[in-house]
């Protein structure tokens, strides 16, 4: 039992009182999924999706992918020659993911994995020392630059630079039913990079998923054209430094 007539008497003299879920979010910059009420979601502060927001987002993803593009065009260029001399066609790697709202999308990446990766048809994790990568996937999965293409994603309106990443719909239908509220990562569009992958080392098992939820739930509440700013210098500071972010 909560000692209600206490917290009262510390809230009215003026003591600053938070329940679990807002401590975690003030101090760890996520929102713990084991303290967490639908009521709180509903009723709390935050989680606005206004136009204002949701135009100069969209205006900073448009003006900085073009800009990227450009600066990153030699090295895209010479990592499809590098694809292409070691495993051949095709040098990019389509996939369905989910996006916002629910809808599915085909992300792009540089292929990393052999082209047999997925012989059988099943879908699996890909680990951080998967052996069906290739050695060209190896270097440019450390360094991110098998993400770059994604950078038409943005442009196309799929994806957004900074946002939860983009999962399978096999694995959005795992996922969704063993771990409560993992729906509402969808409600704003998915990133090339993100709250959870700076925060968060490489992960691929449900456990992984529930520790990033709670760094998504995190964005999806207070994300703002500071927080996708920070988003970004700290995944440059992960890409220099080798860290296992994702």
């Amino acid at each position: 039992m909560l000692p209600i007539r206490e917290l009262l008497d510390c809230k009215v003299r003026g003591v600053r009182v938070f329940d679990l879920s807002s401590f975690f979010e003030r101090t760890q910059g996520q929102i713990r999924i084991d303290s967490l009420r639908a009521s709180w979601l509903i009723y709390g502060d935050g989680f606005r999706q206004g136009w204002a927001r949701t135009f100069v987002k969209r205006c900073f993803d448009l003006s900085a992918s073009i800009i990227l593009l450009m600066m990153a065009a030699p090295v895209m260029l010479l990592t499809a020659l590098l694809i292409l001399l070691e495993d051949g066609a095709p040098i990019f790697y389509k996939q369905e993911r989910v996006g916002r709202g629910g809808r599915v999308f085909r992300v792009i990446k540089f292929r990393s994995m052999r082209r047999d990766a997925e012989g059988d048809g099943k879908p699996r994790w890909a680990t951080a020392n998967d052996d069906r990568t290739t050695r060209v996937g190896r270097v440019i999965r450390k360094l991110r630059i098998d993400e770059l293409p994604q950078l038409f994603n943005v442009i196309v309106g799929d994806m957004s630079l900074v946002g939860p990443r983009p999962e399978r719909p096999y694995f959005v239908d795992q996922l969704s039913q063993e771990i409560p509220f993992y729906a509402v990562r969808h409600c704003v569009k998915p990133g090339v990079t993100g709250w959870a992958q700076v925060r968060y080392a490489y992960g691929s098992s449900v456990d992984d998923a529930v520790q990033k939820l709670q760094y998504d739930l995190y964005y999806v509440k207070n994300h703002t054209l500071v927080l996708d700013t920070l988003v970004l210098f700290e995944t440059v500071r992960v890409v220099l430094t080798g860290e296992g972010a994702n």
